[in-house]
C-alpha cells in the first residue's frame, strides 16, 4: 500500500534549509516518491501549526523509510539539522 510522508516545518535559516530542499527533493524523486503539497496554503483547524507543509507519497512505507535512511536523503537532511524545527511521520494510506 502507499504511504504519505508528512512533514510540519518552522524553517529558522531559509539558506541551509533551501540547500535541503533542492538536495532533498532528488533523493525523495529516486525512491518513488512525488510530492502533493510542498509550502502551499493552509488552514489550521486545530492545533499547532508550523509554517511549512510537506505531503509526499511513497509506493509503500517501506519505500519512504528507506528514502529517509538513503545516503542522499541523509547529506541534505544535515542542511534542515539547525535549520528548522520539524516533525516528519510516514502513515500509510487506506485502500
Amino acid at each position: 500500500m502507499s504511504a504519505l510522508w508528512i512533514a510540519h516545518v518552522e524553517v529558522t535559516d531559509p539558506d541551509a534549509y533551501g540547500e535541503y530542499a533542492k538536495r532533498a527533493t532528488g533523493a525523495i524523486a529516486a525512491h518513488g516518491g512525488v510530492f502533493l503539497a510542498r509550502a502551499g496554503r493552509y488552514v489550521v483547524l486545530e492545533g499547532k501549526a508550523r509554517p511549512r507543509n510537506v505531503v509526499a507519497r511513497f509506493p509503500s512505507v517501506e519505500a519512504a523509510v528507506a528514502c529517509y535512511n538513503s545516503p542522499a536523503y541523509q547529506e541534505a537532511l544535515s542542511y534542515a539539522k539547525g535549520a528548522s524545527d520539524r516533525d516528519l511521520i510516514v502513515v500509510e494510506e487506506v485502500d
